[in-house]
């Protein structure tokens, strides 16, 4: 998974794979959050003035099918790094 956050544009994004394109999207928040897809696939998950917004990334990992702790934590994890690209490999559960 990798994470980055914009602090010009204010927008974190979070990709859940690599993808060449997407395909489609779902908007979780008419204004704030969506959920990319690649052929049906979730891909990438893109909240708008994140600080304030987090709690739309519940939503949006159900919708992507990605647990919500991992999802949380890569963007939190990319909002104290800002500007960087952040990548983060989760083991399955013991």
């Amino acid at each position: 998974m990798k994470a980055d956050f914009d602090s010009q544009a204010d927008a974190l994004s979070i990709d859940l794979i690599d993808a060449e394109r997407w395909d489609d999207s779902l908007e979780i928040d008419g204004d704030y959050c969506r959920v990319a897809f690649e052929h049906g696939v979730a891909a990438n998950i893109e909240l708008l003035s994140p600080a304030e917004h987090l709690d739309l990334l519940e939503e949006a990992s159900v919708r992507a099918g990605v647990e919500h702790a991992l999802v949380e934590a890569a963007a939190r994890s990319a909002l104290a790094a800002p500007d960087r690209l952040i990548t983060l490999e989760f083991s399955t559960p013991l």
